[in-house]
């Protein structure tokens, strides 16, 4: 238990440190988030919401443990995550894979939460 809570440590550490959205946008994110969910609620209910939320979050924790994975950590480049220099931890911008599997993510989400609610 304790190496889980170490790794999860280690991956707020790096969400709070990266250069691969600007500030203004990580903290954009979250209320852009809260309003598409607060949306949802009302516009579907409370169990299509829970469902939408339930899916989304177990999609986008199979794509971060994916790129955890190939990126050793976030120390080597690996498709649009790219290492500026030889040391890691100073990642360019990504986009290319990381928001495409975001957006495929949100449909399957919406998609799942409408026939399963």
């Amino acid at each position: 238990m304790e190496k889980i809570l170490n790794e999860i440590k280690y991956d707020l550490e790096f969400l709070r440190s990266h250069t691969l959205q600007p500030k203004w946008f990580k903290v954009l994110k979250v209320f852009v988030l809260l309003g598409v969910l607060i949306g949802y609620f009302f516009l579907f209910g409370l169990p299509a919401t829970i469902l939408f939320i339930a899916t989304f979050v177990t999609l986008m924790l199979v794509v971060h443990l994916i790129y955890r994975k190939e990126t050793k950590r976030y120390t080597t480049s690996w498709l649009d995550f790219v290492v500026e220099d030889g040391k890691g931890m100073k990642p360019k911008r990504i986009g290319k894979y990381y928001y495409p599997a975001i957006a495929v993510n949100t449909i399957i989400s919406v998609i799942a939460s409408q026939l399963l609610a």
